[in-house]
């Protein structure tokens, strides 16, 4: 079964859209949270989420946000700014979606996650140390996470000497072996500095993880950004993957 993995779209229709349509034919799609934030598009890929067939979407810290369920605190002013923007435009049948959204969920062997297994919807995992520390919060074998907007596999293996968590490049397919913690970066704001669009396909039979990266029309993005008032930080940083 051939499953489409993305998180992080941040009401960027125009990734979102050019994403599914790269992906091809699928079985199903894992979507890891924070449809919200950010982008001018929060209805549109509200929607577009709904619409999708076989599809399991997560609560972010974004779109629980949105939601009025964290502290504002948390988060930086255009952040703060972009939420409040959203909750202004967000219609009530969207609203009552997110609303409905789970903070985890375990399937195919697979711990789903917008954060992390220890803490759903907030915590990173930036490093080894917090995706060692995560190993035992969760009993699959693998799982999967965004969050960070950055792709990245820690991947642990058996070896002479114990344990070792290797931090693999997601650059080409990847075997999914032992346990691992996979992220499959950002689809509407990457920040690995590489602006197009982030999702991986993760077939179930074979343990393969295909990162992918596909361009899309950042400009037409930034100009409803600065359209609809939105902090112009919003629209720069897509267009340089930060």
């Amino acid at each position: 079964m051939k499953i489409l993995v993305m998180s992080d779209i941040h009401a960027n229709i125009n990734a979102l859209e050019t994403v599914i349509e790269d992906a091809g034919k699928v079985d199903r799609v894992w979507c890891l949270g924070d449809l919200v934030g950010y982008g001018p598009d929060p209805n549109e890929c509200i929607k577009k989420i709904r619409s999708l067939k076989n599809c399991i979407c997560l609560m972010g810290n974004h779109d629980s946000a949105v939601l009025g369920n964290m502290d504002m605190e948390a988060f930086n002013r255009d952040a703060r700014l972009s939420v409040e923007w959203n909750q202004k435009v967000i219609n009530p049948e969207n609203m009552n979606f997110l609303k409905n959204l789970p903070e985890k969920h375990v399937e195919e062997d697979v711990t789903l996650a917008h954060g992390s297994p220890r803490n759903p919807v907030w915590e990173y995992i930036l490093d080894w140390q917090v995706a060692m520390n995560n190993l035992d919060f969760f009993e699959t074998s693998f799982c999967f996470v965004g969050h960070t907007h950055i792709p990245v596999i820690f991947q642990l293996t058996e070896e002479e000497l114990g344990s070792q968590l290797q931090i693999l490049s997601p650059v080409g397919s990847v075997e999914l072996t032992g346990k691992a913690i996979v992220n499959p970066g950002s689809v509407g704001q990457p920040r690995d500095r590489d602006a197009r669009a982030a999702y991986a396909i993760y077939d179930t039979e074979s343990k393969i993880w295909e990162p992918r990266r596909v361009a899309y029309n950042i400009a037409e993005v930034q100009n409803r950004i600065t359209k609809f008032g939105l902090p112009e930080r919003n629209a720069l940083r897509i267009a340089d993957g930060w």
